[in-house]
């Protein structure tokens, strides 16, 4: 992925990596372009009675933002108010980890920068669309998206919402991103600290 990268982006470079699993590809790819990492905290949102379905996805900020899945919406019958009950329990959560992962280190303004957004695949691109929102409201100069995985048509959807998507592998269908590593382990709090205090170092 880095070096998909590195030919197709240049400039003031900072990584942003999607919690938790985006963050040991986006390691890689901060060492291979030599930029800063950071924390792209978005939160997905599931269904009701389907955890797993992303209903949609938010992220923090000084106006934290959701991105919702109309067509799952209309499928499950979610209310309103299960959207904002969920909305504000994300953002919680968001902020627990944001004191776990960064402790005191502030944000790394994306302002007038190329911001590259990692992710270790796309299922539904709830997250990915949530991370895009944010940091284009934060003045993102240039907005890159890059994932190892996603589907054909959801990779042309989400082409039309970026400067620009670098995807290492297009399936026609996507029956899950696990199943495209030979490792796909649930990554903990633990690595995440560590793999931003590698970088750090």
């Amino acid at each position: 992925m880095g070096e998909a990268l590195a030919h197709r982006v240049d400039g003031d470079l900072i990584v942003y990596a999607i919690p938790r699993g985006g963050v040991i590809v986006a390691r890689e790819v901060a060492r291979a372009l030599g930029a800063p990492l950071d924390l792209a905290l978005v939160r997905k949102i599931g269904a009701p009675q389907n955890p797993e379905v992303a209903l949609a996805a938010v992220i923090d900020g000084p106006h934290p933002r959701m991105v919702i899945n109309e067509d799952v919406v209309r499928i499950t019958g979610a209310s309103a108010d299960y959207l904002e009950h969920e909305r504000v329990t994300a953002l919680a959560e968001i902020e627990r980890r944001r004191r776990l992962y960064l402790g005191d280190r502030g944000r790394v303004d994306p302002k007038g920068h190329v911001a590259v957004i990692v992710d270790d695949g796309l299922a539904t691109g709830a997250t990915a669309r949530a991370a895009i929102a944010g940091l284009r409201a934060g003045g993102a100069r240039r907005i890159v998206l890059a994932v190892p995985v996603a589907s054909r048509e959801l990779a042309a959807s989400l082409r039309q919402e970026v400067d620009e998507l670098v995807c290492l592998v297009e399936p026609e269908t996507l029956r899950s991103v696990g199943g495209w590593y030979a490792d796909f382990h649930q990554i903990s709090d633990a690595e995440v600290i560590a793999c931003l205090d590698t970088v750090r170092s």
